[in-house]
């Protein structure tokens, strides 16, 4: 073998040590790089919602931009919205959601479902908002019997409480539609229309649908506000993937000190409130709501960071009775420590542990 001059050894070796210093810097580069992205840029927080006055806290905390400004510029913000909450629920299991403002029964289910482990209540958001409107002549639950009602869909907040009420008043229901009184789950944005070609004759539906159909000429028959103590039940609650909240505790708290906020604001600025309301839900549908609805719609209602964990409860045992869920534990299904934190670092009142 050939040996090569001690010059061309030189050479080569300060070619390595170079070579290699140049390498380790710039593994050094790429790894502050990751460090401060992350790992692959900021973190992706995938929120849903529903475009609807029960969710004022969310509908203002994405119009207002309080959840970018909470979350900061270490965390992308992704928003989708839902009509009802099966659909969001399957939007977690299947991995495309993190986070969700969702009413009580399809956050039992998700409960139920995976046996306790995919997803967590971390905060409340509101109370009330629900009324079962019919047709003017409807005057008594009796002359309910052989009528449609409309739900937003299938086994959500609104379908359960309807069923296990008329299942008290002696009146039968079906998942299929059947029954004593024939449930006719559809988008909430149909129900007007419907109950105005009289293809429904009335609807138990969250706000500001309550209000539409009111003004399209049908009447309350049922407050569901008087079915609770003291008129309060969660209508809305903020629930997280506990994989989520488990990889990324502190964007989960981030997202809860929004939450805070956008209530606070909810609550100490109507007006604005009502605006933002507004011109979000028009973004989305295409048509800004209507202030006066909103302005009509708003005392049914309360934005409360507690999520009145009893009328969950509750609401389970109704689910079971008219046979939407079987009956489950809710041990560990409330996680509230990062609220109760964001609560008293601010002064105020913190929620019980259920």
């Amino acid at each position: 073998m050939r040996r090569l001059p001690l010059r061309r050894l030189v050479s080569l070796a300060t070619l390595a040590v170079v070579g290699a210093a140049t390498l380790g810097t710039a593994a050094a580069c790429g790894d502050d790089s990751e460090s401060a992205g992350g790992g692959s840029g900021p973190t992706t927080l995938r929120l849903g919602y529903f475009p609807n006055i029960t969710h004022a806290p969310a509908v203002v905390g994405v119009e207002k931009k309080i959840f970018e400004e909470k979350l900061g510029t270490g965390v992308k913000l992704e928003t989708k919205t839902f009509n009802a909450g099966p659909a969001a629920i399957e939007a977690i299991f299947s991995g495309a959601l993190d986070a969700t403002y969702i009413g009580p029964n399809p956050t039992v289910n998700a409960f139920s479902k995976s046996k306790g482990e995919a997803v967590r209540v971390i905060s409340g958001a509101a109370s009330g908002g629900v009324a079962l409107v019919v047709k003017p002549e409807i005057t008594s639950v009796e002359q309910l019997r052989g009528k449609k009602i409309a739900t937003p869909q299938l086994g959500n907040t609104q379908d359960v409480a309807i069923r296990f009420w008329l299942k008290e008043k002696g009146l039968t229901t079906t998942k299929e539609g059947g029954g004593d009184v024939k449930i006719v789950p559809q988008e909430n944005a149909q129900t007007v229309e419907t109950f105005n070609s009289g293809a429904i004759d009335g609807a138990w539906v969250p706000e500001p649908f309550v209000s539409r159909l009111i003004n399209a000429g049908g009447k309350v028959l049922v407050d569901e506000r008087d079915l609770w103590p003291d008129r309060k039940f969660v209508i809305t609650n903020l629930i997280v993937s506990t994989k989520f909240l488990k990889e990324h505790p502190d964007v989960v708290r981030k997202l809860v000190e929004g939450q805070v906020a956008a209530n606070e604001f909810v609550n100490s600025k109507p007006d604005e409130t009502h605006q933002a309301i507004s011109d979000h839900i028009g973004k989305i549908s295409g048509k800004p709501l209507d202030l006066k609805l909103i302005k009509q719609a708003w005392p049914t209602l309360e934005f409360t960071n507690d999520p009145i964990a009893s009328s969950l409860k509750t609401g389970l045992d109704h689910a079971v009775a008219v046979e939407l869920t079987q009956p489950v534990s809710l041990d560990g299904l409330y996680d509230l420590t990062y609220l109760n934190e964001v609560l008293k670092a601010q002064g105020k009142t913190e929620v019980a542990q259920p």
